[in-house]
């Protein structure tokens, strides 16, 4: 079927059944104020070779990334993706699959799901994930909407402003109209990390919940622990927010830290970075929050004969119960999505993540390093990091950007656009992908200044 299927003679036999003269009469129920009035600008039609041409076309000339050598991380992160993923993605079963509605016909999507939620509840060290949030951002936001609905009263969301800038726009879209408010606090200014002293004074006794994102958005590793513990005193929740899944093998869990809820971003595993999407949010909590997660889970039961059978035990959106019951109204099943992470977690197992994680680390290491070395450039803070930190620059950044562009390097983000103060600061991110021949692009372009 092309994608403009209808004939003039099919839109004359519609009408007729519906009652209508005309098209726009279907619209009558719609105020004359909000009707726009007139045709839309654009092209004439044109056929399908026609569009595929000028596609072709649009996408060579937007194609600014094709060949680059990127260091560009900040929420999105590149990472081999194994060949067997997209090839089982295309299979039919999953590929034109939705909700699993009828557990008879949709064993297969259901035990993946079963799967996945089982390995993210590994990695994040809690009892129980969900399958179910779009991205990282989301995850968030609907963290916070969580705790607020275990802590009752409490009105307030405590979190670090080394939150990803872009997380925070998305949580103060969920807060507003709400009584729920955000009280951020600032990273320090020479550790780049969140203050233990700073949050237990924005803590109140109408916190909710505190939320710290570990690695932060700068790449410096948090004091998960303390901050929880901080949290905790004071009869909060800490949630933690992972943006790069692939410091999950390599560094402590959330869970084991004393996170009530984890979230974060799983679409650096076995997710390519095209257009900024899609992704697949994470998404843990303790067995004891269990009816207050968003979503839906499935579990695995056995059937009359005793084998075993995977069905959704739980289901808390608005398609399910009644509205003013559901934990979460825009939650879906992201299903090609977590069946390719299920698929790369899979592939790779605890060592093959292990290791790559290790590469990862190690790149950064030796780039941040060289770095530090060159005259008038330093490591902007002197705290842990994994695969991402930042720099400062010997002028700003948006100047080394535009030159690297020129010269096929995408040399990192200009920390400037999201906070003026910082437009001498870049952050640079390496992964198992970064070769030496890159590292050294990225060196000559820095000495030029």
């Amino acid at each position: 079927m092309r994608y403009i299927p209808h004939t003039e003679a099919d839109i004359r036999e519609m009408l007729r059944a519906a009652g209508a003269d005309q098209v726009e009469r279907l619209f009558d129920g719609i105020p004359k104020d909000l009707q726009l009035g007139r045709a839309l600008n654009l092209p004439p039609a044109m056929g399908e070779e026609e569009i595929r041409a000028e596609l072709s076309r649009l996408g060579a000339a937007t194609d600014a990334g094709a060949g680059m050598i990127s260091f560009l991380g900040a929420g999105l992160y590149r990472h081999y993706v194994p060949s067997a993923v997209s090839q089982l993605l295309l299979r039919g079963e999953f590929f034109t699959a939705y909700t699993p509605y009828q557990p008879e016909v949709a064993q297969g999507t259901l035990q993946v799901i079963f799967e996945y939620q089982s390995m993210i509840a590994g990695l994040l060290g809690l009892e129980i994930a969900n399958a179910s949030l779009y991205d990282g951002s989301t995850a968030m936001a609907e963290a916070a909407l969580m705790a607020r609905r275990v802590k009752k009263d409490r009105p307030e969301i405590v979190v670090s402003g080394g939150a990803h800038p872009q997380y925070l726009e998305v949580l103060d879209t969920f807060l507003a109209g709400m009584d729920e408010r955000a009280v951020v606090v600032p990273v320090d200014s020479q550790s780049g990390l969140t203050s233990l002293e700073a949050v237990r004074k924005a803590i109140s006794g109408k916190t909710a919940a505190v939320i710290v994102q570990s690695p932060n958005f700068l790449g410096c590793i948090e004091d998960v622990k303390g901050l929880a513990a901080a949290a905790r005193d004071a009869g909060a929740l800490l949630i933690q927010v992972v943006t790069e899944p692939l410091s999950l093998p390599l560094l402590k869990s959330p869970g084991s830290l004393g996170a009530d809820i984890a979230v974060g971003e799983a679409g650096g595993m076995g997710i390519p970075i095209q257009l900024g999407g899609p992704l697949c949010g994470m998404f843990a909590t303790r067995m004891e929050f269990l009816r207050q997660i968003p979503g839906r889970l499935v579990g695995r039961t056995a059937d009359v004969d005793g084998e075993p059978g995977f069905v959704i035990t739980l289901a808390t959106r608005e398609q399910h119960i009644r509205r003013e019951k559901a934990t979460s109204n825009i939650c879906t099943n992201s299903g090609l999505m977590m069946l390719a992470a299920t698929i790369y977690m899979t592939l790779m197992g605890p060592a093959g993540m292990r290791e790559t994680a290790r590469r990862c680390a190690a790149r950064a290491r030796a780039l941040s390093g060289e770095i530090g070395r060159l005259k008038g450039w330093a490591l902007r803070y002197p705290t842990p990091f994994f695969d991402e930190f930042t720099v400062k620059t010997p002028v700003p950044a948006r100047e080394i950007i535009a030159a690297g562009a020129a010269q096929g390097l995408v040399a990192g983000l200009d920390l400037g656009r999201f906070d003026p103060a910082r437009e001498n600061e870049l952050l640079l991110y390496t992964s198992e992908l970064t070769t030496r021949a890159g590292m050294d692009r990225l060196l000559s372009l820095f000495r030029q200044f």
